[in-house]
């Protein structure tokens, strides 16, 4: 059609954090139409479930993504304790508990030094990214690692935190908050980033229900809606509310995600103050059988497991729905009638992770 232009955005991209392509059909600045294109790093993990048994599996999923590796774990284990009837001890749930909500803060803090980089603020990229190194360190400290960091296991934790990592994790929350003071006021209120996030990619309630939004995107358009209330791991004994904001566009979706850091400094505080004593896993015998659909709320958004086995070692079906996924249609309905330069905002808002949307 005369007057439009088809150019690609990825999947090599200043801004894209991974690689996928989005095909935009532009009159002059404008995008009037918008095709995501996927498979650049597809690699079939979940069909090691016929090589590798349940147990080997566990190691499997914490690599689905290096951001919320724990998270993936977690909702295997999650699914596999169901299947076979295992309780958790109290201890161990405050334990995944915690290093989930580590990995949420290193997660939320890798995005927003990805956003301030993606808006020109070179400075406030690095001061995020300094923020995320304590919590790297700290990590490493308590699990062993800093990225994969192994600790979930059917049945409970491998590692316990005792009291003088304890107080090592209360004093690097401390300086994290201290940290996220001086930051934070600048993704809320420079003019330059309200200018480009106000306003902007306004996903509305129905519209976000409509389209299966998740996570941050949806509860920056007022849906309420985060698994972590549902109690699993110790959410059920802390004192959690879902954090949602009403205007639906870039600008809330940044707040959530500040707001998020906050709840999460204040779990693991929570969490910490109400660790019970006791055993940090038990043993178990036997293996699954049956299916079930385990649910945990990852930074981005809802991560779905369906687990199918049949009695064996080797489970016979497993699948995950990742939140990213169910993310881009949301993005790609709200690309059309953008200028081109709102795109990479848009696209980050969502903090995509193809690592985890092609298993």
């Amino acid at each position: 059609m005369a007057g439009r232009t088809v150019i690609p955005f990825g999947p090599q991209h200043p801004v894209l954090p991974e690689p996928f392509q989005l095909k935009l059909t532009l009159e002059e600045e404008r995008v009037v139409e918008a095709v995501p294109a996927f498979g650049y790093i597809h690699r079939g993990l979940e069909q090691l479930v016929e090589t590798r048994d349940f147990i080997q599996m566990v190691y499997i999923v914490e690599r689905v993504c290096g951001i919320c590796t724990f998270m993936h774990a977690l909702a295997y284990c999650q699914g596999i304790e169901t299947l076979m009837g295992i309780e958790v001890p109290p201890r161990a749930r405050y334990l995944r508990t915690i290093w989930s909500e580590l990995q949420r803060l290193h997660s939320h803090h890798l995005w927003l030094g990805l956003l301030a980089d993606a808006l020109g603020y070179e400075s406030l990229f690095m001061q995020s990214w300094k923020n995320r190194e304590a919590i790297m360190d700290i990590t490493e400290a308590t699990a062993g690692s800093r990225v994969i960091i192994s600790t979930c296991q059917i049945g409970g934790v491998r590692r316990d935190i005792d009291a003088k990592l304890q107080g090592e994790l209360r004093r690097t929350l401390d300086e994290v908050e201290a940290e996220l003071k001086q930051i934070e006021p600048v993704f809320r209120d420079d003019p330059t980033i309200r200018a480009r996030t106000v306003g902007k990619a306004v996903l509305t309630r129905e519209q976000a229900i409509e389209l299966g939004a998740s996570g941050p995107m949806l509860r920056a358009s007022g849906v309420p809606r985060d698994l972590r209330v549902t109690g699993y791991a110790a959410y059920g004994d802390l004192d959690f509310a879902p954090i949602t904001e009403e205007a639906g566009d870039n600008y809330a979706r940044i707040v959530v995600r500040l707001r998020d850091i906050h709840q999460s400094l204040a779990l693991i505080r929570e969490a910490l103050d109400k660790l019970p004593d006791g055993e940090i896993a038990v043993p178990f015998k036997g293996n699954p059988d049956g299916e079930v659909v385990s649910r945990v709320e990852q930074p981005r958004g809802e991560v779905v497991y369906y687990i199918k086995a049949n009695g064996t070692r080797n489970l016979e079906r497993l699948r995950i729905r990742t939140p990213t996924f169910a993310n881009m249609a949301p993005v790609v309905h709200l690309l059309p009638g953008l200028e081109l330069a709102d795109v990479p905002v848009l696209v980050l808002s969502m903090d995509p992770c193809l690592s985890c949307t092609e298993r």
